[in-house]
């Protein structure tokens, strides 16, 4: 395995790490304000790792096939599995909030596929890569808050309220940016379900 790989598939490691910890704080003996910093620790680490993968991987002649799927992949899994965490224990978001990024990933990965089996490869949208920054700052923000909380400087609804917030203004760019894609490629999309099987196109 070579280091780039390890950079990507330690994300899918730290993910449910984080779950764990911010579901079973009670248990653990976490106070808000000490989980804040941990969870905290666990997001700078997640992030440099996706900072980093791409680079070592190019840096190293380490690009693989395996990679290019596993790193959207990671970064999908990771930070949609945090979200869904949030809908439970300190934050409470609305699950039906959430359940539009796990929708908006569905539809592009499905669109992806059925492009693939058709030999179209569709180019990842500046959309997409901006979304994927905003949820990583969101869940940066939602811990923050977290801490700040756990010192006492806002009530629990105020902290509640400003993470839906902050979690919805992400959520409604995630919405955009899945419209944005499929109306940028709807010819290539088409194309992809009518063009003759083992025809080739890419963009």
């Amino acid at each position: 395995m070579g280091l780039a790989l390890f950079l990507t598939l330690s994300r899918l490691i730290i993910a449910p790490v984080f779950i764990c910890l911010y579901l079973f704080a009670g248990k653990l003996g976490l106070g808000p304000a000490t989980l804040g910093y941990t969870l905290l620790i666990l997001i700078f680490l997640s992030e440099l790792s996706d900072i980093f993968d791409g680079r070592v991987a190019r840096r190293r002649n380490q690009v693989t096939e395996l990679g290019k799927i596993l790193d959207p992949m990671a970064d999908s899994i990771a930070r949609i599995s945090v979200f869904l965490a949030f809908t439970q224990g300190i934050v409470r978001l609305p699950l039906l909030l959430v359940l539009l990024f796990v929708v908006r990933d569905g539809v592009i990965s499905t669109l992806r596929t059925l492009c693939a089996l058709r030999g179209i490869a569709l180019a990842a949208r500046t959309s997409g890569k901006i979304k994927a920054v905003l949820q990583g700052v969101a869940i940066f923000l939602v811990v923050l808050l977290m801490v700040i909380y756990g010192h006492g400087m806002v009530t629990l609804k105020t902290f509640r309220s400003l993470s839906k917030w902050i979690v919805g203004t992400v959520a409604i760019y995630t919405v955009f940016s899945a419209f944005e894609y499929v109306w940028t490629y709807r010819k290539f999309i088409l194309e992809s379900w009518r063009a003759p099987s083992g025809k080739k196109t890419s963009l």
